[in-house]
């Protein structure tokens, strides 16, 4: 990756993370509330692989830890995890394809929301199942969907995807 790009995914996911503590935790529509910061970094991930993508989602979650002061680490962990396998699901099968970001949001969308309970069950914080799964859910979800597709225009304006003389990891397929 060029230095401009690396300095353009910084900036891209260092604002997104500070849009995202200071304005964005306190909006709540319809019982949801919009996670610009997991839709930027959705849309990073897509255009950029999965190194990539780990790395930002790193560095994200560590702003977030500690401008919120939660758990260190929890958000990062989270992010990682969401940065690098949405990275892996663009580089292997749906980089080009148009509902990609759609589909990388939903799914991204309910692993992040499950995992949070996950890591808050296993340090024994409370983790409210019912209010995050069945209230929210559905509106999380629809939420981020709205807020995906400026941002994912904005991403691919700054982040043109690779041409083919990338080397990106293919798919898998059959030996012989």
């Amino acid at each position: 990756m060029r230095a401009l790009d690396a300095v353009k995914v910084a900036v891209l996911v260092f604002v997104a993370a500070v849009l995202q503590t200071a304005v964005f935790t306190d909006v709540e529509v319809l019982r949801g509330t919009p996670d610009v910061l997991l839709v930027t970094l959705i849309a990073v991930s897509l255009a950029r692989g999965s190194m990539v993508g780990a790395l930002a989602g790193f560095g994200a979650g560590l702003v977030v830890d500690t401008a919120l002061l939660g758990t260190l680490g929890m958000t990062s962990l989270l992010l990682t995890l969401v940065g690098y396998w949405t990275g892996r699901y663009g580089e292997t099968t749906a980089r080009e394809r148009r509902y990609a970001p759609y589909l990388a949001v939903c799914a991204m969308t309910f692993l992040y929301l499950l995992g949070e309970l996950v890591v808050r069950f296993m340090l024994a914080e409370p983790a409210p199942v019912e209010s995050v799964l069945v209230d929210s859910l559905i509106q999380t979800v629809a939420l981020n969907l709205l807020v995906m597709w400026p941002v994912y225009a904005l991403v691919r304006r700054l982040l043109p995807v690779p041409g083919p003389q990338a080397t990106f990891v293919r798919g898998v397929g059959a030996v012989g």
